[in-house]
């Protein structure tokens, strides 16, 4: 199908924008986002959508069935924000304190919104049904939004083939759109570990077993994991972000909690990671004369563009932004994103959004939850029909 579909686009434009700035305004952290997932539904069921709410929590799912018989395909939004201050100084800056939409999901949901009054203009075309996924809890490391909405059968009734979806990077111009096969973004799972040792006076460490000590060769050597135990062409962090130990300056500590994250790309390397933390912070723990615990919580899986979708996804591309405009990204992302989920479940593809505005380094672009983040707002009409056309490409075969 060849539509065009920036007519469509133009006549809801100014309707986007402002339910951007209405969801901006008004954020809702994870698993609170029943405003938000209200004002959806509404907008869908005004857009003539057959809706389903409570998806997994506050989720929403939007049905546009085509006129025509064919696959069902997927596009999913997350909904919810951030527990930061907003230091934007935007018309649309949020009015709750303490919470702001740091990570572009404001933009995510009005694009679906928008995506789904495009196909709505042209549903008698289509050679199948769209179904419009808005997520909650995507922030909410390690569970998700993702699995309960799986859980609750999103993806059935009817089943879908593929799912796409989109997340702002303020890296990329405005304009541009990323992607690559196979891992586009890491896993992201979290470390807790208890580092025991024996108090003593702070003169007389020959008595005690320092912990805060131990915990110090700890982190070093788990530094050894990287560069000893995953190959120089895979890719793995382990970031050790809080330390709390002792009670006061004189007295050896006995005590040491340490909590961290571990980013990795492959499920492989993901596997393998809890043992080798474990037995290195073990083997340091008791050569030093103390103890150690260490629990391990799996978040995220790395997130997989399947192949399948390879061809759909660039040819929408190609139709909408051109060639050009299409950055082959070389090395996937540490961060992590619950769309992985939805990446093991069935065939899919993530994308990249440019929303870095024309005349604006990248050194000088606020990043990812920065309480100054802010998307260039010229990538939302791209973003839509970016979003649309994968759908159409995907129904069209």
């Amino acid at each position: 199908m060849n539509k065009p579909l920036k007519p469509f686009i133009e006549k809801h434009l100014a309707r986007i924008n402002d339910l951007r700035c209405r969801i901006h305004k008004n954020p809702e952290l994870s698993n609170n986002e029943s405003e938000t997932a209200k004002l959806v539904s509404s907008v869908l069921r005004e857009t003539g959508l057959d809706v389903t709410e409570g998806v997994g929590g506050h989720g929403v799912v939007g049905l546009l069935r085509g006129g025509k018989d064919g696959p069902c395909v997927a596009l999913r939004a997350d909904m919810d924000a951030l527990p930061m201050e907003e230091k934007t100084g935007h018309p649309c800056s949020s009015a709750v304190k303490g919470i702001m939409h740091a990570c572009g999901h404001d933009v995510h949901t009005a694009m679906l919104l928008g995506a789904a009054f495009v196909l709505s203009e042209i549903k008698s075309e289509l050679s199948g049904t769209v179904k419009f996924i808005f997520q909650p809890a995507e922030e909410n490391n390690p569970t998700g939004g993702a699995p309960a909405m799986i859980s609750d059968g999103v993806l059935k009734n009817p089943d879908v083939e593929a799912v796409f979806g989109m997340h702002v990077w303020p890296s990329l111009k405005t304009g541009t759109v990323g992607t690559r096969e196979g891992a586009l973004m890491g896993a992201s799972d979290r470390i807790f570990i208890t580092v025991r040792g024996r108090s003593s006076h702070g003169s007389e460490p020959e008595n005690g077993i320092d912990a805060i000590a131990i915990a110090a060769h700890v982190i070093t050597a788990l530094q050894t994991i990287v560069s000893r135990s995953v190959s120089p062409l895979d890719a793995a962090v382990v970031s050790i972000g809080t330390i709390r130990g002792g009670n006061r300056y004189n007295v050896i500590a006995d005590e040491v909690i340490l909590e961290g994250t571990v980013r990795t790309v492959t499920p492989e390397t993901q596997e393998k990671m809890p043992s080798r933390i474990a037995k290195i912070a073990r083997g340091v723990a008791e050569g030093m004369g103390g103890e150690c615990e260490i629990e391990y919580v799996k978040g995220y899986p790395p997130l997989m563009n399947s192949p399948e979708t390879t061809e759909k996804a660039l040819s929408a591309l190609e139709k909408t932004i051109g060639k050009e405009n299409i950055i082959h990204v070389e090395k996937p992302a540490l961060g992590g994103e619950d769309f992985s989920f939805f990446s093991r479940a069935i065939k899919s593809r993530f994308l990249w959004l440019g929303c870095r505005p024309e005349g604006v380094e990248k050194d000088d672009m606020p990043p990812l939850h920065s309480n100054r983040f802010l998307p260039d707002e010229k990538a939302i009409p791209v973003g839509v029909e970016v979003l649309a056309a994968c759908a159409l490409e995907y129904l069209s075969k």
